[in-house]
C-alpha cells in the first residue's frame, strides 16, 4: 500500500507541476519556464539527497543519469510536438507509452500483480489516453499530424526511460539517483532555452520565478515519490499509477480556471478512478 500511495503522490505532484507550468507558459516562453522549473527540481532533489544521506554507487548514479536524459529528451519531444503537431495526438500517445512500456518491462522482470490490479492496469491505459486527449477538431494536414505522432512516440519513449532508469537505480543509495536524474535532465532544457527567442524583462518576471520554483519543487517531489515507490512495490503498478497525472492537470484546470472538461476527458477521469480503486484492491 505504501508504494501505491507514493505513486499517487507522484501523479499528484507531476499533474500539479504540469498545470502550473502550462499556466506560466501562457505568459512567458515555455522554454524559459521549463528551464527554471528544471533547475529548481535539480536543486530540490540535490538538497533532499544531502539531507537523507547515503553513499551512491557508480551504477546507481549512471541509471539516474540515464533516466534524466530520457526525461529531458522526452520533455523536449513533447514540447516540440505540442508546438508543431496536434495536441490530441501528442499528449495521449506520450502518456500511454510512458505507462505501458515500464509496465511491460516490469512484467518481463517477472512482476505479477494480482487479478484486480491487472484489471486496473488495463483500465489505466485508456484512462490516460482519454484524459490527455483534447477535443480539438482534426485538421486536413496529415503530415502535421504524422509529425505530432512521431514526437508523441519519442516523448513516451523518453518518459519510459525516465521511469525504468529510476527503478533500476537500486536500493540503499539514499536519494542520489533522483538528484543525478534531475541534474542531467536540465541539460536538454538549456539547449532548448538557448534556441528560444529572447524578450526584454517585464514586471511579471518575479511571478514567473516563483511559479517556476513551485513547479520545480513539485517535479522534485514527484521524482522522489516515484523512486521510493519503485523500491517498495512493483514497477508495473507504480509507473502506471504515476502516468495518471494528466487527470490531476485536467481537474485543476477545471477547478481553478473553470475550463470545460470534454466528454471523453470525463470518461477518462472516471476510468482513472476505477483503475486506482482496482489496483488498490489488488
Amino acid at each position: 500500500m505504501s508504494a501505491i500511495l507514493l505513486a499517487l503522490g507522484s501523479a499528484l505532484a507531476y499533474g500539479a507541476a504540469d498545470f502550473i507550468a502550462g499556466w506560466l507558459s501562457r505568459r512567458s516562453h515555455y522554454a524559459r519556464v521549463a528551464l527554471l522549473a528544471q533547475l529548481a527540481a535539480a536543486m530540490g532533489t540535490l538538497l533532499a539527497s544531502l539531507v537523507v544521506g547515503g553513499r551512491p554507487s557508480g551504477p546507481s548514479l549512471a541509471w539516474g543519469a540515464l533516466s534524466g536524459l530520457g526525461g529531458g529528451l522526452g520533455t523536449l519531444a513533447l514540447y516540440r510536438g505540442l508546438a508543431r503537431g496536434r495536441m490530441n495526438v501528442v499528449a495521449p500517445l506520450s502518456g500511454v507509452l510512458a505507462a505501458a512500456l515500464p509496465a511491460l518491462f516490469g512484467l518481463l522482470l517477472g512482476e505479477r500483480p494480482g487479478p484486480a490490479a491487472m484489471a486496473g492496469l488495463g483500465l489505466a491505459l485508456p484512462a490516460v489516453w482519454l484524459t490527455a486527449r483534447t477535443e480539438a477538431p482534426a485538421g486536413p494536414d496529415s503530415a502535421r499530424a504524422s509529425s505530432g505522432a512521431i514526437d508523441g512516440v519519442l516523448a513516451g519513449l523518453g518518459f519510459a526511460v525516465l521511469f525504468i532508469g529510476l527503478q533500476r537505480a537500486g536500493r540503499g543509495e539514499g536519494l542520489w539517483p533522483t538528484a543525478a536524474s534531475q541534474l542531467v535532465a536540465a541539460l536538454p532544457m538549456l539547449a532548448l532555452y538557448a534556441r528560444s527567442p529572447r524578450r526584454p524583462p517585464g514586471p511579471e518576471d518575479a511571478w514567473l520565478g516563483y511559479g517556476a520554483f513551485l513547479a520545480g519543487a513539485l517535479v522534485a517531489l514527484a521524482a522522489i515519490c516515484f523512486f521510493l515507490g519503485t523500491q517498495r512495490g512493483l514497477l508495473t503498478v507504480v509507473a502506471v499509477l504515476t502516468s495518471l497525472y494528466p487527470a490531476v492537470t485536467v481537474a485543476l484546470a477545471r477547478w481553478i480556471l473553470s475550463e470545460r472538461i470534454g466528454r471523453w476527458q470525463g470518461v477518462g477521469l472516471a476510468l482513472a478512478g476505477a483503475s486506482v480503486a482496482l489496483i488498490s484492491a489488488g
